[in-house]
């Protein structure tokens, strides 16, 4: 008898909680390669290294950010595929993402390589830890085709519904990562070139061992060496999709980075304290980015089976689970910034200005619950555009203006420009209610002429 799908059919709470566990035990083990650079370099080294590690890192937060969200249209064009049940063309569309990735990974190698100093100089990082930064940012960008590997492998996985496999690969990356880091940077006093190459090497292991496993793993799909090849109607599909997640994510990862320009302005202490912030942030921010991720894949397989309403009941059901847990992720981010900081140093200023950004920052918790979850809802369903518009619009128009308003404050700390953000989800939430009022309303209308 044929496996059901439990996306398609059953509890919609029961298969979107099953999902998202292990894509957020993903995010939270992927988050940590960052967080323990961090943690032992700021165990073993001093603010510059900090700050180096903290505006590196990123950098290549974004470039991962920007790969992640043109892959998502492989997951959605695969999902949609196994919602139909074409196993032939889910494969094509997996070959299609294995070419297209490959050539983007050397073309950004190359790019990254050659203009390290210059990202480096653009992001006006401090002079004290200006080589260091270029250093982690150069070491990174040679393993960018290990990344996109990694992020390619686990975007085709959730779009068959398997959310396991990414997070046992991403558990033994973990691990190499930690071991790696206190051997280089701790035993061997590498500092920020020996956090950068434990990354690296640790993303290579987990691709290895990925390969290895789903060689002998069975999918829900048609694949063979033969597909490896571009088919043009996937790669339309793949790009309609991806294209404006891809280039959403990167206005939004670029007001991010300007933020950051901004702060680092603001001399070295708020600079090094606003790079361990943003590793706490990164853990802060998981639960509503699995969700997104699970509403992208739970949406596009109903939509594919011709099931709207219940991908539309998924997308609620998100919202509620997500804000619950978003509140109680708020009280820490608000009453235990300073706690949470102190894991990353022993320095009382930096652990201060990290404390302030958070406070200032985490009411975003519940808030982007809301508004990752309308991300993944257009997502899934293959609307793209109104993703990229959100984020073009909020990046230039709300985040980066404000940003620019709250540092310039009186009397400004972090917590003012942490206050940025909260804002700028408020505007994504409005722009999404605008967009669904409109979808309904041309919905309403074609069943009306029909």
């Amino acid at each position: 008898m044929e496996n059901k799908n439990p996306f398609v059919e059953g509890s919609i709470f029961g298969s979107l909680v099953r999902f998202t566990l292990p894509v957020l035990g993903a995010l939270v083990l992927q988050a940590a390669y960052g967080a323990v650079d961090l943690l032992v370099v700021g165990r073993y080294g001093e603010a510059s290294s900090i700050s180096a590690v903290g505006t590196g890192s990123a950098f290549m937060q974004m470039v991962t950010f920007i790969i992640t969200g043109l892959a998502m249209g492989a997951t959605v064009v695969i999902g949609q595929h196994i919602g139909e049940n074409d196993k032939k063309s889910a494969g094509r569309t997996v070959g299609t993402t294995i070419i297209l990735f490959v050539v983007i990974g050397i073309i950004l190698t190359a790019l990254l390589e050659l203009f390290a100093v210059n990202i480096v100089s653009i992001m006006q990082v401090p002079q004290e830890s200006a080589a260091k930064a270029v250093t982690y940012i150069r070491i990174c960008s040679g393993g960018i085709l290990i990344i996109i590997a990694y992020n390619v492998i686990s975007s085709v996985l959730r779009g068959v519904g398997n959310a396991n496999l990414p997070f046992i690969f991403v558990c033994v990356a973990c691990a190499v990562n930690i071991i790696g880091d206190f051997v280089l940077v701790g035993a061997f006093g590498m500092d920020v070139a020996g956090a950068a190459i434990a990354t690296v090497l640790a993303q290579l292991i987990s691709v290895l061992v990925s390969v290895f496993v789903l060689k002998h793993q069975s999918l829900p799909i048609s694949f063979d060496r033969s597909m490896c090849r571009i088919d043009n109607k996937e790669l339309k599909h793949i790009l309609n999709i991806g294209v404006p997640i891809a280039l959403q994510e990167t206005m939004v990862q670029i007001s991010f980075l300007v933020v950051n320009t901004i702060i680092n302005h603001m001399g070295l202490m708020p600079s090094a304290g606003y790079g361990v912030a943003q590793k706490i942030v990164s853990f802060i921010m998981l639960v509503p980015s699995s969700i997104m991720q699970s509403v992208s894949a739970f949406v596009a397989q109903n939509i594919g089976a011709a099931k709207p309403e219940r991908a539309k009941r998924g997308f609620i059901t998100a919202i509620a689970a997500g804000c619950t847990v978003g509140v109680f992720i708020f009280l820490l981010g608000f009453l235990g910034g300073g706690f949470l900081s102190s894991f990353f140093t022993d320095d009382s200023e930096v652990i201060v200005q990290s404390s302030a950004y958070l406070k200032g920052f985490c009411a975003d918790c519940i808030l982007t619950c809301v508004l990752f979850s309308s991300i993944g809802y257009f997502n899934g369903s293959g609307r793209s555009m109104p993703v990229m518009l959100q984020g073009i619009t909020s990046a230039f128009f709300v985040r980066i203006p404000v940003s620019v308003l709250m540092s310039r404050v009186p009397g400004a700390s972090l917590m003012w420009v942490g206050m940025a953000t909260p804002i700028t989800t408020v505007y994504g939430i409005i722009f999404f209610a605008v967009c669904f009022y409109l979808v309904r309303k041309k919905e309403r209308a074609a069943m009306q002429s029909c």
